[in-house]
């Protein structure tokens, strides 16, 4: 048998159906394979070992009555910092929050997830407020990439991402304002989803408003699909959610690719893109070509919306701390200090003027779409750098827009985008597809995604560790 720790969720429910495992034996390994490796990466902020158990036994039970709970009874999942979860504190990466409480709520995506029998290994790292594009925080140091642990694994879901590539956990919440799943992905070679603006329910209401997405992150499009059929499961409290639509995004997984039209971009037209991440991405094009896509080369035509994100970015980061004290905002990272003054600069006319241009960009993309069913790029144009800093060195500008260009466009038009694996630099280090779609075709997405896992040459294992 695989070892339990590379497990995919899949093969865990298999096992517990067949008894040749239980749930607390695979909870009880993995908590011990966090003790063994986070400490060289700090994925994880919080654990409490008697609670997890607690839901492995009460799953097992269930296990040997022959009366699973759900779609992912006993199957470990990591929660990213953000989502509130009753009993646990919900810190998102800042000193500022009380780790008092009360925590007596769960988001929309954590009750899904109990619903289904899931059981919560504990909470991943996060940026402060989840405000930047790599997993550094007051709250909890700096996050590291399985890969390579003097290099980020981004963010601001890299806590999560680097559970799923270090072995600790095979699902993990994460949420994606500007591409905090896209990118966190792309950097440690697992799979994520940003699905459809308002498919899966989320609240309390994100202070980055309609540019942010609760979303699946795995070790495989498989899972990223199983886990997205959990979460969009309807929630009152998010008044904005889509309603369902009744897709099954795992039953439709294995219908390829073949006469789909896809749009290639290598560069969108302006972005400049390392030559390994190039190379990789082209050939991982080719693939989809070989299984039948109708790829055309062409740019999405729009010029970089990275003013009219900062605009909403900003605004929202500036609306989260607007009741801080003197003494609170000394406590914050400073980078968010800093952009959440340029947010109070920003006048009602400068918001509002933003919102159109995002609409603007969100109907020129629903036009590309009616010619070419996908799109896809690069997800990231360079492999992982430096741990701890902001933006790379040689990097065009101080903030991590900067390095990011190929995600948050996707964010203003409130379309899915899924990265999945791709291959490896000389140096070891992974490179993610981005795979686009029209809004609601996060099934496509996913579709399209698991036809290039499933034709990809074999990659290399994953990080030894510990």
């Amino acid at each position: 048998m695989t070892d339990i720790e590379w497990m995919d969720a899949t093969e865990l429910l298999g096992a517990y159906a067949e008894r040749s495992l239980s749930p607390v034996e695979v909870a009880e390994r993995l908590l011990a394979r966090i003790e063994q490796v986070d400490p060289a990466l700090d994925a994880w902020c919080l654990l409490d070992a008697e609670t997890t158990l607690d839901q492995a036994r009460a799953s097992e039970a269930r296990w040997a009555d022959g009366r699973p709970q759900g779609r992912l009874d006993g199957v470990p999942v990591a929660v990213k910092d953000v989502f509130l979860t009753e009993g646990w504190p919900t810190l998102k990466g800042s000193l500022v929050v009380d780790p008092a409480g009360p925590w007596a709520d769960d988001s929309p995506c954590v009750s899904a997830l109990r619903r289904h029998g899931a059981v919560l290994l504990g909470k991943t790292t996060t940026p402060e407020l989840g405000w930047k594009g790599v997993t550094d925080a007051p709250a909890t140091g700096v996050t590291r990439n399985p890969w390579d642990t003097d290099r980020t694994p981004g963010g601001s879901s890299g806590g999560s991402s680097a559970a799923l590539a270090s072995g600790t956990v095979p699902l993990a919440l994460g949420t994606d304002g500007g591409g905090s799943i896209r990118i966190p992905a792309a950097y440690t070679g697992v799979t994520g989803i940003k699905p459809t603006w308002g498919r899966v329910p989320h609240w309390p209401v994100s202070p980055f408003g309609a540019l942010s997405h609760a979303g699946p992150m795995a070790r495989t499009v498989a899972d990223t699909a199983l886990m997205l059929d959990v979460l969009v499961e309807p929630d009152p409290r998010d008044a904005a959610a889509l309603l369902p639509d009744g897709v099954d995004h795992l039953a439709g997984i294995e219908g390829g690719v073949a006469g789909l039209r896809v749009a290639y971009s290598r560069t969108l037209g302006h972005v400049r893109v390392d030559p390994e991440v190039a190379d990789l991405v082209a050939a991982a094009v080719a693939v989809l070509e070989d299984l039948g896509a109708r790829v055309e080369e062409v740019d999405p035509g729009f010029a970089d919306p990275v003013d009219t994100f900062w605009v909403l970015w900003s605004a929202g980061a500036a609306q989260a701390t607007a009741t801080d004290s003197p003494e609170q905002r000394r406590l914050r990272d400073p980078g968010l200090q800093e952009i959440c003054v340029d947010g109070e600069r920003c006048s009602a006319v400068d918001f509002i003027s933003a919102l159109n241009r995002r609409g603007e960009l969100a109907g020129h993309m629903a036009r590309f779409h009616q010619r070419h069913d996908l799109l896809v790029t690069p997800t990231m144009p360079t492999a992982a750098f430096e741990a701890g800093v902001e933006v790379p060195a040689g990097s065009s500008g101080r903030r991590w827009t900067s390095w990011t260009p190929f995600t948050y466009p996707f964010n203003l038009t409130q379309q899915p985008a899924a990265s999945v694996p791709c291959g490896f630099t000389a140096a070891g280090l992974p490179v993610g597809l981005q795979v686009v779609g029209p809004r609601g075709t996060d099934a496509l997405v996913l579709r399209a995604a698991r036809a290039y896992e499933a034709a990809r040459p074999a990659g290399r294992p994953w990080p030894e560790l510990g």
